[in-house]
């Protein structure tokens, strides 16, 4: 289980362990402007998260996503807000990255084996 003093230090490991694509949400797709690949909630999987509060601000906050896509060869990172500048999108893409499956994984801990 992996713990950072702050965001900063989580992307810079993440950037270390391979997630070096700088991903972005833009409503049902999550994107690599610089491959120009754009993926559905299909096309992902996240490995890892970390979530963030600002040291002066608790509205201040930010989750870091650890994203694969074996279609598409890339690990990289998403960074996004939660509370209340969080998007409330309804997009599959926003219900991947809240659904329980990320909650399995919280600091890098290992998915439950599929019976």
């Amino acid at each position: 289980m992996k713990n950072y003093d702050s965001l900063l230090d989580a992307t810079n490991d993440l950037l270390k362990r391979g997630y070096t694509a700088n991903l972005s949400l833009d409503g049902d797709t999550i994107d690599d402007n610089a491959q120009n690949i754009h993926m559905t909630a299909d096309d992902f999987e996240i490995d890892e998260f970390y979530r963030f509060e600002g040291a002066s601000n608790p509205d201040d906050m930010s989750i870091v996503y650890a994203v694969s896509s074996p279609r598409y060869n890339l690990k990289g990172v998403l960074i996004n807000a939660y509370g209340t500048y969080a998007d409330d999108s309804s997009s599959a893409i926003a219900a991947k990255l809240h659904h329980h499956q990320v909650s399995h994984n919280l600091h890098g801990e290992d998915r439950p084996s599929a019976q």
